[in-house]
C-alpha cells in the first residue's frame, strides 16, 4: 500500500466527490490530510478529509507543502505531458 505523503494523488471514495481525484497537500494528524483537486480541475475543493475516506493511487507530484492550487495544477499537466 502506497504510503501518505505529500504530494500523493488519491481517490475520494466518500462524499459528494466521491470517486474524483485529488492531491495530498498537507498532513494534519494521524486521521486527517489536506487535499485539493484543484477544484477547477477536478472538481475536488481544498478541504480536511478523512484518511479513511480516500484511496492512495501509486502516481506522486512534486509539490512543496500546502502548495497552492495553482502551483497543484501545474505539477498535474506536467505529470499529463510527460505521459
Amino acid at each position: 500500500m502506497p504510503a501518505i505523503d505529500i504530494g500523493r494523488v488519491c481517490i475520494k471514495t466518500m462524499g459528494r466527490e466521491r470517486g474524483k481525484r485529488c492531491v495530498i497537500v498537507d498532513i494534519v494528524d494521524r486521521s486527517f490530510v489536506l487535499v485539493t483537486g484543484p477544484k477547477s480541475v477536478t472538481g475536488v475543493k481544498r478541504r480536511r478529509a478523512n484518511v479513511g475516506h480516500i484511496e492512495l493511487l501509486d502516481e506522486m507530484v512534486k509539490i512543496p507543502r500546502r502548495a497552492s492550487d495553482d502551483e497543484v495544477a501545474e505539477a498535474l499537466r506536467d505529470i499529463k505531458s510527460q505521459k
